[in-house]
């Protein structure tokens, strides 16, 4: 009976070609292709879109600076201060000035992409193929964004330890070397899934709701929806400037003084 499960499920792995279902993809996009490179034509609008909001807003606020701030500076003033708290909390004092545009970037971008998908009407604007959404709920996206945080703790560990940053990988004994491999590579999917994750199952519940019950009942789950979104732009950005904060620990010296301490 064995044999014959086994020669079937073998008949079974011949017939399905995996290299076709590698090319799955979830629903219909709009790619451009610009020589030899394919662009993802929604995820490019929509990203570009949230980047003209924030330079708007930035100069607006920047444009006519009082020394009392009024409006629309000083909301911006008290974003960068919510930011440079953020950053000096998770860094540290004497290292976090040098990362604060890093980290407030990451964060007004996932911010304002993560509401930008539950409060403009992209799906109002037709598309040849497949239909606009917040560049957050696209995995592509949170995976560059994740990549870049790892790309910038690991310039951080070696602008400020040099070589000596490998020895981290090494603490406090030798056997933790894989381990410390792995944790790296796991910190960026980590990052990127858990966001993707929670916008886009955000858009798929307010959507099946809009078809089911599309008065009233959508309404309570939107605004928890922009609850969640500024929660999951907090989170990442968190772990972002906690990364480099760790990335630049110093443990030896902690160790010494917890000694004369």
């Amino acid at each position: 009976m064995g044999i014959q499960l086994n020669g079937k499920m073998l008949n079974i792995l011949h017939v399905v070609n995996f290299t076709h279902l590698a090319e799955l993809e979830v629903g219909k996009h709009l790619y451009w292709q610009i020589g030899n490179l394919k662009v993802h034509g929604q995820v490019f609008l929509t990203s570009w879109f949230v980047i003209a909001v924030l330079v708007i807003v930035s100069f607006a606020a920047t444009r006519n600076i009082n020394r009392i701030p009024r409006g629309l500076q000083n909301f911006m003033e008290y974003a960068l201060e919510f930011i440079r708290d953020l950053a000096k909390n998770q860094i540290g004092e004497k290292e976090y000035r040098p990362w604060v545009p890093f980290v407030g970037t990451l964060f007004l971008f996932i911010f304002v992409s993560n509401w930008s998908g539950a409060l403009v009407p992209f799906r109002l604007i037709h598309l040849p193929e497949g239909e606009l959404a917040a560049p957050t709920s696209d995995i592509n996206t949170t995976v560059a964004l994740a990549l870049l945080t790892s790309l910038a703790y690991f310039y951080a560990g070696f602008s400020k330890k040099g070589l000596g940053y490998f020895g981290n990988y090494v603490q406090p004994v030798p056997f933790m070397l894989p381990f410390k491999i792995i944790e790296d590579f796991t910190k960026p999917l980590s990052l990127s899934f858990r966001l993707f994750g929670n916008i886009l199952a955000d858009e798929l519940v307010v959507g099946v709701l809009v078809l089911l019950v599309p008065l009233f009942v959508p309404l309570p789950v939107m605004a928890l929806g922009l609850f969640t979104s500024a929660i999951q732009a907090l989170i990442f950005a968190t772990l972002a400037a906690a990364y480099i904060g760790e990335a630049m620990e110093d443990h030896g010296h902690g160790e010494e003084h917890g000694e004369h301490a």
